[in-house]
């Protein structure tokens, strides 16, 4: 499905999500530390699952991220995307800031609000079933659909350090250190303010060590949890 498809499929979605969703799933969340290679797992992961049981079913297994959720959540609120996006950083005004925004400009539209939206969103493609979803809080937007799966990606920060700042050409692995843990920070913020903080709705069911398992294994793993949990035939 291409990507302005996707998106558009995501609106009419979250338009429905009103709608009762009597079977919803299944759906596997994708958790990651920064450094870990999340899009790879999801992209692999929907490839097998199309690859191996494409002859059992009419619908394609498909993965979505920050990008498809951020678009389909701007375009059903009518806001620029970049509106959105320090939602989905879990970034927060101050009071004064929402305030003088409010004023400035004709697409403002309240911090609950689009958390509201996006996490409609999300609902409404979890519920459509055949999902992986990368990071954005699906853990604790989805843990109560019963065929619903969580992984998670961790690594030693150390190991995560070297990862990152060969990518982004950081030489000092200190402040690499310093982003990393930022942006987890960031990551554990979004699902707390959907899950609440420490409870049972941000607990995910498998974590997978990226330093000593690749990417093929941690596959490979999943798909078989989804096998003994009946989600794939």
């Amino acid at each position: 499905m291409a990507k302005v498809d996707l998106v558009q499929y995501l609106v009419n979605r979250h338009k429905e999500c009103h709608k009762p969703c009597p079977e919803p799933g299944p759906v596997i969340t994708i958790s990651r530390e920064m450094g870990c290679s999340g899009t790879q797992v999801a992209q692999m992961l929907v490839d097998e699952l199309n690859y191996r049981y494409h002859f059992k079913s009419n619908e394609q297994w498909r993965w979505i991220g920050k990008e498809e959720i951020q678009n389909a959540a701007a375009l059903a609120l009518n806001l620029p995307p970049d509106e959105i996006n320090y939602v989905m950083e879990a970034k927060k005004k101050t009071m004064m800031d929402d305030i003088l925004h409010s004023f400035s400009s004709r697409y403002y539209k309240s911090d609950r609000i689009i958390r509201k939206t996006v996490r409609e969103v999300i609902r409404s493609i979890a519920c459509s079933g055949r999902v992986v979803i990368l990071g954005r809080g699906g853990v604790a937007i989805t843990r109560d659909m019963s065929q619903s799966l969580h992984v998670n990606l961790e690594a030693p920060l150390e190991w995560r350090a070297l990862r990152v700042s060969e990518k982004m050409h950081i030489d000092d692995l200190k402040e690499t250190e310093a982003f990393i843990l930022s942006i987890d920070r960031q990551r554990e913020e979004f699902r707390d303010y959907f899950g609440g903080k420490n409870t049972d709705y941000t607990r995910f069911d498998i974590s997978f060590n990226s330093m000593t398992l690749t990417i093929r294994e941690i596959v490979d793993i999943v798909i078989k949890t989804m096998e003994i949990r009946k989600f794939i035939y």
